[in-house]
């Protein structure tokens, strides 16, 4: 006998009996782990969470990462995170989790961190790291949470080292232009500034007086004439027009016979220790750039 194929696709029961609940407003649903002892089933909703999270986690602790937890243009920690469940930051499916903790940056889906508190579940929220300082904060609050404190200072110890061991070497004082994608570059208050100055360098977004994430205008990169550009190219299927400025005749005009670097996104879309790869990247191109362009 033939089937007949529904005009719709049928539902998923499990999402379907998990939103009512939702939309119900139940609450008190969450199991805590004991009080005082560290959480023993934990959910992370965010890629830069999720890498922190990996970095620190007791063996079994850590159960679930955001899908692009997996993506190596996002993260340093693509490949081991293929030994967790993955997420997509919806509330149903991390309802099924039944976590004791879950994690989430401030810009993760608000409705979901917002349907999982009413549910009872813990969520702490993790703001984007701006500094040097800032991931150090973080390591700490993430130890504390996860109950691995030693783990986490071992961690800082670590990165501050070569931290230290970078800024102590001679700074070149060479100029440098972060172009990305859409001429977009980073200026004072970012993370990606920092690492800059860690690598020695001068940020030409700094003396232009940008701050944050701004445009940097195609002429004024040219009117500027920095020593290196950074770029940080994405592996499309077909041409983007997001990079269509590194195609224009300007552009390539500039960077003839001129050091051209580029460090991979997955280094600085998130502040963690490996975001001191992206200055050594930087500091190496410029240590090994001749005097002359």
């Amino acid at each position: 006998m033939k089937r007949v194929r529904p005009p719709f696709p049928m539902p998923n029961v499990c999402a379907v009996v998990t939103m009512a609940m939702l939309c119900a407003g139940l609450v008190g649903i969450a199991v805590p782990s004991q009080a005082g002892s560290p959480p023993r089933r934990v959910v992370s909703m965010n890629v830069c969470t999720d890498q922190l999270a990996m970095l620190l986690a007791g063996g079994g602790q850590l159960y679930s990462v955001s899908a692009l937890a997996g993506d190596t243009e996002s993260s340093v920690l693509a490949d081991e995170a293929g030994r967790y469940v993955i997420n997509h930051g919806l509330a149903e499916e991390v309802f099924l989790m039944s976590p004791d903790l879950v994690i989430a940056g401030t810009y993760t889906t608000r409705t979901t961190v917002d349907l999982l508190r009413r549910l009872g579940f813990r969520v702490e929220e993790f703001a984007p790291a701006n500094s040097f300082a800032d991931i150090g904060e973080h390591i700490t609050r993430m130890g504390e949470l996860l109950g691995r404190q030693e783990k986490a200072a071992a961690l800082i110890a670590q990165m501050e080292a070569r931290l230290a061991a970078l800024r102590a070497q001679p700074a070149s004082g060479k100029t440098v232009a972060l172009y990305y994608a859409n001429s977009y570059t980073s200026g004072a208050g970012t993370l990606v500034d920092e690492t800059v100055k860690a690598a020695g360098l001068v940020n030409i977004a700094d003396t232009l007086g940008m701050q944050g994430t701004s445009q940097l205008p195609l002429e004024m990169l040219v009117l500027e004439n920095p020593d290196l550009v950074v770029t940080s190219h994405g592996e499309y299927a077909r041409p983007a027009l997001a990079e269509e400025g590194y195609v224009h005749p300007a552009f390539k005009a500039l960077i003839a016979g001129r050091k051209v670097v580029d460090v991979p996104a997955r280094y600085t879309i998130c502040g963690a220790p490996f975001t001191l790869e992206a200055a050594r990247i930087m500091h190496d191109a410029a240590a090994s750039a001749g005097e002359n362009r």
